[in-house]
């Protein structure tokens, strides 16, 4: 029997340049690419007849009203489509010789994971609402909408799947992998986490100036959260939680209580 001749394939330090390139096309196939997009959303919204608080915006929607079944194949799709960038930063870190556990997105601690994350769900959720509603009232804002989906018996379902989506998402790309790879680059903690929190408040910017601060806020947050324990799975605990009550009450409560635009 020929000897088995063993090939080291470990991979090669990403020198600073591919590193920086890297993040350039993570996020503008990302959310990156959402930013600019709510930025001119913003300026629609502001060259407008209407004010800002007599506008909408609407985050999760039907894509084929009184078509149930297609509907459904639209959000289903919509949701697997919105997750590509995730497998894309899954790879990147594999060809550099890591993988999500290096940015916290595993398993070994799901207790101390979702406690963690449902006290900063309850902490930051609440705070976020009354944000909002402080920043509607005082026309900064757009009312925002966060589900209008017809009463059939995936509408739940999909609500949480959004919400998920949302939560895996944004804590793998804007806190996990961009903090990653910034102090790989020897980014101040500081200056890294300031520019997290700036690019995530950039893609809320279509809901207006409270939806901007609010998230920048939030992103400050969460950014120096995963500064501190190294894990962005707390943080999709957390995110998801919010976007599902969010959604789901929404859904709910619209209608029935004065407070809610």
């Amino acid at each position: 029997m020929d000897p088995v001749t063993v090939v080291d394939v470990r991979a090669e330090p990403v020198s600073r340049r591919l590193l920086t390139a890297e993040i350039w096309v993570v996020f503008a196939v990302s959310l990156g690419a959402s930013g600019v997009q709510a930025l001119l959303h913003l300026i629609a919204s502001l060259t407008a007849p209407k004010a800002l608080s007599h506008q909408q915006a609407l985050i999760v929607g039907s894509y084929a009203p009184g078509r149930p079944w297609i509907d459904l194949a639209f959000q289903v799709f919509g949701v697997a489509s919105a997750l590509a960038p995730v497998a894309l930063v899954a790879y990147l870190l594999l060809r550099s010789g890591e993988s999500l556990a290096t940015i916290g997105v595993d398993g070994r601690e799901p207790v101390r994971d979702g406690v963690r994350g449902a006290a900063l769900a309850a902490v930051v959720g609440g705070a976020g609402l009354g944000f909002y509603l402080a920043a509607y009232y005082s026309g900064a804002n757009l009312a925002v909408v966060p589900a209008r989906l017809p009463d059939v018996w995936w509408r739940v379902p999909v609500l949480l799947l959004s919400a998920a989506q949302n939560g895996v998402l944004e804590e793998v790309i804007v806190a996990g992998y961009l903090l990653h790879r910034l102090s790989q680059l020897e980014w101040s903690p500081g200056r890294a986490l300031t520019v997290s929190a700036v690019l995530r408040g950039s893609y809320h910017l279509y809901q207006g100036f409270g939806g901007f601060a609010g998230n920048v806020i939030m992103g400050v947050i969460f950014g120096r959260l995963y500064q501190r324990w190294g894990r962005a799975a707390p943080l999709i605990v957390a995110h998801t939680l919010i976007d599902a009550v969010t959604f789901v009450g929404y859904t709910f409560l619209h209608g029935h209580v004065a407070w809610l635009p």
